[in-house]
């Protein structure tokens, strides 16, 4: 539906709720203005989006554009009224409906290009090129593709998503993801301990050893190395407190 511009009926209408912003003559107005949150609602439309949520975000811009409206300026309120349900549109999508928020004035940019896209796409037949959307927006090549790249952020993928299966088997996203290898963390820690323990004397080592890769008990470890348990919990004080001022130090 073509939304018309207003008749004298209309610009008497807006003046009077101007004047006294009567709930009964806003609803009026409300309802005559329709079509054109409806024009624009349509304009920022996507797959993802459906227009009936995008018609009821246009229609709150229009009930702030009345809000806000005044006559005296002399400007006609569908011009009025255009950037401000187109605002709200914008910000509809820059809060709601990005997985990733780059910075706004990227977004901004991006949902700029997009609508741009597709306005160029509908009147050359094709996809246009990125001078092309540059050129329309008055915006160099790298900031057009910067702005391509942010709007695939507007959706995730789910790990879940079927991939199809391949060589490997995988049948979804999750599937390619490698998982931690327990024996990395193991030996990233015994090369860290080796290091640590270039101080420490052969007993303290194997004292260590017995405690700690044994999982023996100090009266255990006494008999294996030949002293008391007050020896061997004296010993593993030593040692310890000497891998802590290494690690300090290192």
């Amino acid at each position: 539906m073509t939304f018309r511009p207003p008749e004298r009926k209309d610009e008497l209408l807006l003046a009077a709720f101007a004047e006294r912003p009567d709930p009964q003559l806003r609803a009026a107005l409300v309802e005559r203005y329709l079509p054109l949150a409806r024009s624009i609602a349509r304009r920022y439309a996507r797959g993802a989006e459906p227009l009936d949520d995008l018609f009821q975000v246009a229609s709150v811009g229009l009930i702030k554009a009345l809000d806000r409206f005044d006559p005296a300026r002399g400007v006609a309120f569908s011009s009025f009224a255009v950037p401000t349900i187109a605002g709200e549109l914008r910000r509809y999508f820059r809060d709601r409906t990005w997985a990733v928020r780059p910075p706004r004035d990227l977004q901004e940019r991006a949902l700029a290009v997009e609508r741009t896209s597709e306005e160029l796409t509908n009147r050359l037949g094709r996809s246009p090129t990125v001078p092309q959307i540059g050129q329309a927006l008055e915006l160099p090549d790298e900031d057009v593709l910067e702005a391509m790249q942010a709007l695939r952020a507007g959706a995730a993928t789910s790990l879940s998503a079927p991939r199809g299966a391949d060589e490997d088997g995988s049948r979804t996203v999750e599937d390619t993801i490698g998982a931690d290898e327990a024996g990395f963390a193991l030996a990233e820690q015994r090369v860290t301990y080796e290091q640590l323990a270039r101080r420490l004397t052969e007993r303290e080592r194997r004292v260590l050893e017995l405690r700690f890769e044994g999982d023996m008990t100090q009266e255990e470890i006494g008999k294996q190395v030949g002293v008391s348990q007050m020896q061997v919990s004296r010993v593993l004080r030593q040692a310890l407190a000497k891998l802590e001022t290494e690690a300090r130090s290192s």
